[in-house]
């Protein structure tokens, strides 16, 4: 057999890489739990006319067929979901006699998408959302509350102690407030016009204006008056008179104005060095069932990738045509975060087993012993193995050393004199060198040893820190 060649946008991590991945999943789940959010899991695939309901997504979607079907257009009914928030509107709508409203959900899982591979981008990758439904109606607190769940999260992982995540924002808009505005000012096409302004972190604000007058009808001051609006930013609710300030009225603007203020007002005292929230009414996200509140956020030093973290506010994603099911959420891109900063060598795990102590072997009859001290720790939760075979103590010492393991055991057995067929054991820290006696029954090493740690490189001094 050839060597295979890696698949493009199909990231695969490395054991030592494989712990960072999992300490941020327990983070966020942690989190996500302490703020009263219950895990879900849904299918892998969904129906072709659910997934596609998202808007413009039709080329992302993987379809699956099975290679033994001779009817292919058989298979052409399911593909693969490309988010997790279409599963979730399907699971609440299936589910909704056994849930309690409102329901907080939050789902940590992988989701594929067919678009080009590029750095944060990728064909599969894993995501975490939170989402609050409701039963026909939704209050706006839940929308400040989504956000400072996720803030406390990425807070959590941006903390020392984490994975040092580098410093972010979080960038939030309303599309009451947007769509109220180019309503007031008498755009006909408003979802063009959002659909257009959305461009504005690709394409200059000259070439956005031309676009607006070009496939949205706005005359030229109309498309000046949207780019004013979308180059307000604000770190608390002066955004407000600001907006006024452009002269435009409108029931709808008013309504989001006042949510937007709402959401900045509940955040405060969150930001830190680190956390920043701010107002950006250049946010519009371009898939068409949000509603009101939108969130995007960007990573410091990381800005190419794009947000990496988003969502907002839907309140008819999910209706069975009596019962409509609003909701609000946000979703965070685990591999788009995690895939560059491992490449990087910005952070990884100190070891590559989960093994803290590696018990070692005099000669191949002696396994037996070796088992039950590996056995004896075990019991007691420390995570342990026996040496792989009985070379030299010095070769068992630097294949401890080559996983990451801090410990090796040793045990003798004593032939001669009084103390005949007496067992002493004794562990060593090879990375000091320290060797003491130890009891399998009692003997703990280090909370900071007990399981994988983190290393966190800091660019700027190519310094790395340990941490848990």
């Amino acid at each position: 057999m050839s060597k295979p060649t890696p698949l493009s946008g199909f990231p695969e991590f490395l054991p030592a890489q494989r712990v960072v991945e999992q300490h941020v999943v327990t983070t966020l789940a942690a989190t996500f739990e302490l703020h009263g959010f219950a895990n879900v899991e849904t299918r892998a695939v969904e129906p072709m006319d659910q997934l596609l309901r998202k808007g413009e997504t039709s080329k992302e979607v993987y379809v699956l067929r099975r290679l033994q079907e001779e009817d292919t257009s058989r298979d052409k009914g399911i593909g693969l979901h490309f988010d997790l928030t279409v599963p979730f509107a399907r699971y609440v709508l299936e589910n909704a006699g056994k849930l309690e409203f409102p329901f907080r959900r939050y789902q940590i899982q992988k989701v594929w998408r067919g678009e080009r591979p590029q750095e944060g981008r990728f064909r599969e990758f894993l995501q975490a959302d939170i989402d609050i439904v409701g039963r026909d109606e939704l209050p706006f607190h839940h929308d400040i509350e989504v956000t400072r769940v996720m803030l406390d999260a990425l807070g959590k992982l941006a903390d020392p102690d984490s994975i040092g995540l580098p410093g972010f924002r979080l960038q939030v808009n309303n599309r009451k407030l947007i769509q109220g505005f180019y309503l007031g000012i008498g755009a006909t096409d408003v979802d063009e016009v959002m659909r257009l302004v959305d461009k504005l972190d690709k394409l200059s604000p000259e070439q956005v204006a031309s676009q607006l007058v070009a496939e949205a009808g706005l005359t030229p001051e109309q498309a000046e008056q949207c780019l004013a609006l979308a180059a307000i930013r604000s770190i608390d609710d002066s955004f407000v008179k600001e907006v006024r300030a452009l002269g435009v009225d409108h029931p709808l603007l008013d309504e989001g104005l006042d949510e937007l203020a709402q959401l900045l007002r509940g955040t405060v005292g969150l930001a830190t060095d680190k956390v920043r929230i701010e107002a950006d009414l250049s946010i519009a996200r371009g898939l068409d069932y949000y509603t009101g509140t939108v969130f995007e956020t960007r990573l410091d030093g990381y800005e190419s990738l794009g947000s990496i973290c988003s969502g907002g506010r839907y309140d008819a994603l999910a209706s069975d045509g009596r019962t409509t099911y609003p909701g609000v959420g946000i979703s965070l891109g685990v591999s788009r975060v995690l895939v560059p900063l491992i490449q990087r060598g910005v952070v990884t795990g100190d070891r590559s087993v989960p093994s803290a102590v590696l018990v070692a072997l005099a000669d191949e009859d002696s396994r037996p012993r070796a088992d039950e001290v590996a056995t004896a720790l075990r019991a007691r939760g420390i995570p342990c193995e026996v040496a792989p075979s009985a070379a030299k103590f010095g070769k068992q010492i630097r294949h401890a050393d080559r996983r990451g393991i801090p410990y090796v055991w040793f045990t003798s057995v004593d032939t001669d004199g009084p103390a005949a067929d007496s067992i002493t054991h004794e562990v060593k820290d090879i990375r000091s060198g320290n060797q003491v006696p130890a009891d399998p029954a009692t003997w703990e090493p280090p909370a900071g040893d007990l399981r994988p740690t983190i290393k966190v490189s800091t660019s700027s001094t190519n310094e790395t820190e340990t941490v848990q």
